[in-house]
């Protein structure tokens, strides 16, 4: 055995570590892993590697949940960051976010039948987020200028939403009467075969529709003015 071998050999009996020993005599892991193969420690030996272990395993969770505290400080900071830099909204702001919103949201097919264009058509936009709904509402009144009473909100509800409960929310999030509300829609999810989770969409989702062929043509004129400029 040579001297090296000797020495590293010395350093394990005495329960240091392959990284300490690799440290020390500048020796890769793997060849440590052959050298030690099939050697016994002593119970002082395996104390102190046991102890180094748990000392590392302390070290190692305490700098992975610093590097977590940091790294969601760094996120906190970036977003603080880029909200401010959004400037109050205008009219002509407010336009183009309901406009690109129901570009992607919401129903722009026009009704076919018997292979004809039917003459009604109707602004449907559906979605379970409560700040994409009161913009969308916003949209409706302040650009497209409807008036609060010719919106028809209709929740979709899974089987084990509590209905009533859900209708308080929505009419906390748009601020709209009763009178607004139309008959629920129950829906089942076929591809989860009844099993989807209670924590998803716990208040459903929400159509906002307004019956009106001309404010749905001029939306759908607004989408393409878009279009044209991108």
């Amino acid at each position: 055995m040579n001297a090296v071998r000797a020495r590293a050999l010395r350093l394990r009996l005495t329960g240091k570590s392959y990284n300490e020993i690799r440290a020390e005599l500048n020796i890769p892991k793997s060849t440590l892993s052959g050298w030690f193969k099939g050697v016994i420690l002593s119970d002082t030996a395996r104390t102190r590697l046991a102890s180094r272990t748990r000392l590392g395993s302390a070290t190692l969770i305490k700098r992975n949940k610093m590097q977590t505290h940091k790294a969601e400080q760094r996120a906190r900071e970036t977003r603080m960051s880029a909200k401010g830099k959004v400037p109050v909204l205008t009219k002509r702001d407010l336009l183009i976010i309901g406009t690109v919103l129901y570009w992607a949201e919401g129903h722009k097919r026009l009704h076919i039948r018997d292979g004809k264009e039917r003459m009604g058509h109707s602004i449907s936009f559906v979605n379970a987020d409560p700040s994409m709904i009161k913009t969308f509402l916003r949209f409706l009144c302040e650009v497209l200028e409807v008036s609060a009473s010719a919106i028809r909100l209709t929740m979709r509800l899974y089987p084990h939403i509590n209905e009533e409960y859900a209708r308080e929310y929505w009419m906390k999030i748009t601020g709209l009467p009763p009178s607004c509300f139309q008959q629920t829609t129950k829906m089942v999810s076929l591809a989860s075969k009844e099993k989807r989770p209670f924590n998803r969409l716990p208040y459903g989702t929400l159509q906002v529709a307004v019956y009106d062929t001309s404010k749905f043509h001029y939306l759908i004129g607004l989408i393409e003015g878009v279009q044209a400029r991108l």
